[in-house]
């Protein structure tokens, strides 16, 4: 498959990573499976506090609980930081290099209990205004709740898909996410959608999990590892490339680390001797924080927007 923005042409096939990433594992055939999994799992999460979830791996959301605790920030030195709203589910602090100015309009994809829309609030302010989008009609409750007690009216909440946003076109400065992509089957469908919304010169700031090298087939067939965002990430090559390839610019990694799967985990999954192989394998699990900007208007004339090139 080859995908051409702006002169710029991507080959995917079967031995690269493919652009529309299908997880075949023995419960999950289809993206609408995969995502039925993510509503049932973090739909679950919303029911508990994070930590109720956080005590065992055997809690609410089950091994993909405790893998977001082992990627988890901590969100408690910034501003606006609510405990009613972090529920322990993200991988970095995309707020942080997101250049939230005051009066931006925000929208944050996959806002789960508000956590990101309540920092970004803080920054935004009274002018501004902030969108958390979710698909998981719980975690879109316990967000109005939350910014029903904080007294916001500028802060909304909204049930819909993030491949086909309940947002008007052009009416973002800033978007964000905090591991949500890669739970995602279609991430080219987000980032298109993600142009869509951002006004020309709008950027974006995102934090995901991302591979280097190659998972073990048993890891990446797991139901629990793609509700806990491992199985779902694809390689880092080809992230970025997909977010080039919609026609962003200036795109920058801000922030990576490695993630350690503990053996306690693995041992789900691998013998002893299998986890030894793993952990001298070059396969890696990486956080990362990726800014990029839509281009203005005069520059997009100069070029096109996503899908406009032949």
């Amino acid at each position: 498959m080859i995908i051409t923005v702006c002169g710029r042409s991507i080959a995917y096939n079967s031995d690269h990573e493919q652009l529309f990433i299908t997880h075949k594992t023995k419960n999950m055939q289809t993206e609408t499976a995969l995502k039925a999994l993510v509503k049932e799992k973090y739909g679950e999460i919303a029911d508990q506090s994070r930590e109720n979830n956080a005590a065992s791996c055997c809690g609410a959301g089950g091994c993909s609980t405790e893998v977001y605790n082992i990627m988890a920030d901590d969100y408690t030195r910034l501003q606006g930081y609510n405990p009613d709203a972090d529920l322990g589910l993200g991988c970095g602090l995309p707020t942080e290099f997101a250049k939230i100015k005051k009066g931006d309009t925000v929208i944050d994809l996959g806002s789960g209990a508000g956590n990101d829309c309540f920092v970004a609030r803080a920054i935004t302010g009274e002018s501004g205004k902030v969108i958390g989008i979710d698909f998981t009609e719980r975690m879109i409750e316990k967000a109005r709740t939350n910014a029903e007690k904080l007294g916001f009216n500028n802060v909304e909440f909204r049930f819909g898909d993030i491949e086909q946003m309940p947002v008007s076109t052009n009416v973002a400065d800033v978007v964000v996410s905090n591991c949500v992509l890669n739970l995602v089957p279609n991430k080219f469908n987000v980032l298109k959608e993600v142009y869509r919304v951002l006004k020309p010169g709008g950027h974006f700031s995102i934090s995901d999990i991302v591979l280097e090298g190659e998972l073990p087939a048993t890891l990446r067939e797991a139901a629990e590892m793609y509700a806990g965002c491992v199985s779902g990430a694809i390689q880092k090559e080809v992230y970025l490339e997909l977010i080039h390839a919609t026609g962003f610019k200036n795109v920058t990694v801000q922030k990576e680390k490695s993630i350690l799967l503990p053996d306690d985990i693995l041992r789900n999954y691998f013998s002893a001797e299998e986890i030894q192989s793993f952990r001298n394998s070059s396969a890696g699990i990486y956080s990362i924080t990726v800014y990029a900007e839509k281009p203005s208007t005069e520059e997009a004339a100069a070029c096109c927007a996503p899908g406009c090139c032949s």
